[in-house]
């Protein structure tokens, strides 16, 4: 049970280690509050931080907060605490999206070693925007990554290769589209960072980070560039073979968003403890119309949430992070 209250250098290194999570265009949409009394850190939805055009129903900003929660629960057993989680705990405070009490394993339950062992993979795991080696995962790999995202609650189902080449059309459809319509961008060109302003971004997704532009091959990588000129990027050949795979839930909703969220980030530290290089596509998932057509063709149910993008090549770089007084405020 939780005993005397934590030390203010406990909660600043938890909060940072949980923001070290991805996010749709790295755009950070949480927000912590530490109620010392009670010995709980709040996730709070960062409503500022929402994009009306690829996220209307803010479905994305559940992800990345589930991702950061996720986060928060490996530093948190860590750090030798025991995280005990309440998902949506106030209906009429939507933006409150979880309360995580930080009790001593004394005389309580014992700390997750399961999620201890998966914090050196926090500051480990970067998104790849370069090309991967065309090497299929070996199957003992594959069932870890199916058991991660069972165990919050997921179906990771890697694509065969009629399921990817339905994929690869979703996704060059959604590219289609934005192409037909000129506001799509406006999202994206918000959240990227060119120029001098990469250099100094606490946000987004800095044009070092964009990867190099694609001279052929098959990875659904989202151009951050679009048609704006990026100095010294350089061009590569991408993987023929999509390394891809779904993750999904049996329901939809911002609960199922959350626990959804925490499937992934599980997902992306175990294969990042493999070694494995790991990205996400949403892009196809962003319109109604195409999200459905993306599910598991062999049993046909569940609702996708995320496309992960997982093989062997580089880990990209590090992107910037809010600095942790941005996203902390103590009661």
């Amino acid at each position: 049970m939780a005993s005397s209250p934590l030390d203010d250098r406990t909660v600043t290194a938890l909060v940072a280690e949980a923001a070290a999570a991805p996010s749709m265009h790295n755009a950070q949409p949480w927000r912590f509050r530490h109620l010392v009394v009670r010995r709980v850190l709040q996730l709070r939805a960062d409503l500022s931080r929402t994009m009306p055009r690829s996220d209307p129903h803010l479905r994305a900003l559940h992800l990345g907060c589930g991702a950061a929660l996720f986060n928060l629960r490996v530093a948190a057993a860590h750090t030798g605490l025991v995280p005990v989680t309440a998902l949506l705990p106030d209906p009429d405070d939507p933006e409150l999206l979880a309360d995580v009490r930080l009790d001593d394993p004394a005389g309580g339950s014992p700390v997750p070693a399961g999620l201890a062992r998966l914090h050196p993979a926090i500051r480990q795991r970067h998104t790849s925007r370069h090309p991967f080696a065309d090497k299929d995962l070996p199957e003992e790999l594959r069932t870890v990554l199916r058991d991660a995202a069972a165990e919050e609650g997921a179906q990771l189902h890697f694509a065969g290769a009629w399921h990817a080449e339905t994929l690869l059309d979703l996704v060059r459809d959604a590219e289609s589209r934005d192409d037909l319509d000129p506001g799509a961008r406006e999202d994206l060109e918000r959240w990227t960072r060119l120029g001098a302003d990469a250099d100094v971004a606490v946000d987004g997704v800095p044009e070092y980070a964009f990867g190099p532009g694609r001279l052929g091959g098959r990875a659904p990588v989202r151009d951050f560039a679009g048609r704006r000129p990026v100095a010294d990027r350089g061009s590569s050949v991408f993987e023929q073979v999509a390394h891809l795979a779904v993750l999904s839930t049996r329901g939809d909703g911002p609960e199922a968003w959350l626990r959804a969220g925490q499937a992934m980030e599980r997902v992306l530290l175990e294969a990042t403890l493999a070694d494995l290089a790991t990205s996400l596509t949403s892009h196809a998932l962003e319109k109604p119309g195409l999200r459905l057509l993306a599910r598991d063709p062999a049993s046909g149910t569940g609702d996708a949430q995320m496309v992960l993008r997982i093989g062997y090549g580089p880990r990209g770089p590090a992107t910037p992070r809010r600095p942790v007084r941005d996203i902390l405020e103590t009661e």
